[in-house]
């Protein structure tokens, strides 16, 4: 008997070790994704930026011009100026792999420089990917324009990981066909019940929602007000999709039109992060933009 309460405190006690390891480590990635984000804003300070874009881009990485366009190419044909990008992260996460991850925050623009006053405001988004060579690269850069800033104290992580599990002996073209597959359900449950419903199912507790001329929504409640106030029937066309080697988080983008009532009132790009849940993908991060008026 005292064997076994013995042995059962030193399983007890050996699970209470490695549990904090496992958390310190997604710590430590999304510490480094963070300081990464730095990085690449103190090159653009330095550089200009548009060499800080070229050096931190993956070579497939893409913006939006307004569409999806290779990030590389766009940014090599544009001539240096001498107008400060600058930024600060304000949330971020990594897989559980450690080898994809998103950063958000603020953004704004002085176009002569750090004396300048900032003349134009938004929130950024960009997803990391680790290369082959174990460096962060940005694989994707998006973000809305607002009409004042809105900054974050400190920067901020998810709070709860519990949820969040791995897939063993993952199937990676099988997960990206899921994650496009769930793109066409949530586009088709929204032209048949209204994009509010859709949202609603498939945003996570804990989403960030981000929307030209608003302030960051940072959790489901105010991301479905936000939402809300452009509700119609969406309809979205996804381009693409890639994942983390843990299956835990992946990402999609593509282009969307919203109608209301048949009648089309906005199109443009979107950006969504997925998460797992248990057994269920849901939505942690939706960035729309329409595309500006010709």
């Amino acid at each position: 008997m005292a064997t076994r309460l013995v042995l059962i405190v030193l399983i007890l006690f050996s699970f209470q070790v490695a549990f904090p390891q496992k958390q310190s480590e997604r710590t430590m990635n999304r510490h480094a994704l963070v300081e990464m984000e730095h990085a690449f804003a103190r090159a653009a300070a330095t550089k200009g930026t548009r060499d800080a874009f070229l050096e931190f881009l993956a070579d497939d990485g893409i913006v939006f011009q307004p569409g999806p366009v290779n990030g590389k190419k766009f940014w090599s044909e544009r001539q240096p100026a001498k107008g400060l990008l600058s930024w600060e992260p304000a949330f971020a996460d990594v897989s559980r792999a450690g080898d994809l991850g998103y950063t958000t925050g603020a953004w704004e623009y002085r176009p002569n420089g750090p004396e300048d006053q900032p003349v134009a405001f938004g929130q950024y988004f960009t997803i990391w990917k680790k290369q082959r060579d174990g460096t962060w690269k940005a694989v994707l850069d998006r973000g809305v324009s607002t009409e004042k800033s809105y900054p974050a104290r400190v920067v901020q992580f998810p709070l709860n990981d519990e949820s969040m599990t791995g897939e063993p002996n993952l199937d990676v073209a099988r997960v990206r066909g899921s994650l496009l597959k769930l793109e066409d359900e949530f586009s088709e449950l929204s032209i048949r019940t209204g994009s509010s419903a859709a949202f609603e199912l498939y945003l996570a507790d804990d989403a960030r929602v981000l929307r030209p001329n608003a302030p960051p929504a940072t959790n489901k409640n105010n991301a479905l007000l936000l939402v809300t106030a452009s509700a119609g029937s969406l309809t979205l066309k996804a381009a693409n999709a890639d994942l983390s080697a843990s299956g835990d988080m992946g990402y999609t983008y593509g282009l969307f039109e919203l109608k209301n009532h048949d009648v089309p009132v906005e199109h443009g790009s979107y950006v969504r992060v997925w998460k797992k849940h248990g057994h269920d993908w849901r939505v942690v991060m939706d960035v729309m933009s329409p595309d500006p008026e010709k």
